[in-house]
């Protein structure tokens, strides 16, 4: 598969935000095929220790989450960042055929993907994919809402909102279904 869908989950919105969780998912946005999947809960001062910045807003943002979403970051099961990350990497290679060639989602391409490769570069670490392949789950959506389908109100969500591997799935799931409505499979061949 040549799609990775990623989500974190931070504490602060800028680049240099601390990352708390990541999930992944390989995904097929012509068939909607979901693959190989991962998942960690990072801890919140491994990062910091290494120069992540928080913000106030989100931290009270993340207090008015549900107890669902607040227990998966919260939880005595975290990596550090710098292992965390060398998991996500390997993760990659293991299902990726060449990482180099991988398109990478994220919510949006200036949020998610940017954060990541900021964590990637605190911890010494080679972000395993190019920068020019990231992509943007939020330009697919504008594009999907112009076309009379907004995923957002349309799909239902399944899964505890705020949860890094259930909004990677969710965000495949619309992803996909706008993907196919802007390159039907044709038929006739």
């Amino acid at each position: 598969m040549k799609h990775l869908m990623i989500d974190l989950e931070t504490m602060g919105t800028k680049p240099s935000a601390p990352i708390v969780a990541i999930g992944a998912v390989f995904f097929e946005p012509q068939t909607g095929e979901l693959g190989a999947e991962f998942y960690t809960a990072v801890n919140l001062s491994s990062d910091m220790d290494l120069g992540a910045a928080p913000d106030g807003d989100t931290i009270q943002w993340w207090l008015k989450q549900s107890a669902e979403a607040r227990a998966a970051i919260c939880t005595d099961y975290t990596l550090p960042i710098a292992d965390a990350l060398f998991e996500l990497s390997a993760f990659i290679s293991r299902n990726s055929e060449n990482p180099r060639y991988l398109k990478v989602w994220g919510n949006g391409a200036s949020f998610d993907n940017v954060i990541l490769r900021t964590a990637y570069e605190r911890t010494g670490h080679i972000c395993p994919w190019q920068f020019w392949n990231d992509s943007d789950v939020r330009t697919i959506v504008l594009l999907g809402r112009q076309m009379g389908f907004d995923p957002k109100r349309d799909m239902p969500f399944d899964g505890v909102a705020h949860n890094a591997l259930a909004d990677a799935r969710h965000q495949v799931k619309y992803v996909s279904a706008i993907w196919q409505r802007l390159l039907p499979i044709s038929n006739e061949e």
